[in-house]
């Protein structure tokens, strides 16, 4: 039984809570057994309706889109200052992608970088350096590498090894899939966040390749617009149960 406790709800008018409940076994499986081993952070997660949201519990909530996220009042944190994922269902409908697969790209990489600060360091030569965003799905986004769970697509994942630029190929695993051969490699469709530290330009998306699933810009509410957010600045849901 893990310490993290993760409360899934359905806030969306594109799927039934019946559809986003469905769901949850698959995602827990990919927790207790893909995730887990590969970063040793477990957590068990459970679907509740949206009025009975725990203070005690991050939360897992599917929306429509980011219009929405902000109109309910769904921010950075929960009520009780603990993380927050957000699926926008209704956004992967219009694009043409799989939301299950959003929902457990959210889900790890809320695991496994819940403030949204965490990053690595890249230094190849003494006066330049980079910053990689601790996103554990980004690399390997794009759908074509989904698995299956019990008739449930789920998101490939990077593995520790992927942050570490000094690994070799041989005998060592990037990936869940092991569809990425080298660290900070990115796979069709995938990104990740950078920060050039001697080029002053801020947060940008380094990107393999630019594909109509892709957005340049950050969904309100998204992890990758948070990210450039001060943590000074993040607000609190008003929602309790």
């Amino acid at each position: 039984m893990s310490t993290i406790k993760i409360e899934v709800t359905n806030e969306s008018t594109v799927l039934t809570d019946n559809e986003v409940s469905a769901v949850v076994p698959a995602l827990q499986t990919q927790v207790h057994r893909d995730f887990a081993p590969a970063w040793g952070i477990d957590a068990d997660l459970s679907f509740v309706a949206s009025s009975a949201l725990s203070d005690k519990a991050w939360w897992l909530v599917v929306l429509d889109n980011s219009d929405q996220a902000g109109a309910l009042g769904y921010h950075d944190l929960t009520a009780n200052f603990l993380p927050i994922g957000k699926v926008f269902a209704g956004t992967d409908k219009q694009y043409g992608e799989n939301w299950t697969v959003t929902a457990s790209h959210e889900l790890l990489e809320m695991i496994g970088d819940p403030e949204i600060n965490q990053v690595i360091f890249n230094q190849p030569t003494a006066n330049k350096g980079v910053l990689y965003a601790m996103e554990v799905c980004d690399a390997c986004e794009d759908d074509s590498f989904a698995y299956d769970i019990a008739g449930t697509k789920v998101s490939d994942f990077v593995y520790p090894a992927w942050f570490q630029p000094s690994r070799t190929a041989n005998g060592t695993q990037f990936d869940y899939g092991n569809a990425i051969k080298q660290p900070l490699e990115l796979l069709t469709g995938g990104y990740i966040g950078v920060f050039d530290v001697s080029a002053g330009t801020g947060w940008t998306q380094k990107t393999a390749a630019l594909t109509a699933a892709y957005h340049s810009r950050a969904h309100v509410g998204s992890r990758r617009e948070r990210r450039r957010i001060p943590r000074d600045q993040w607000l609190p849901s008003k929602r309790r149960s």
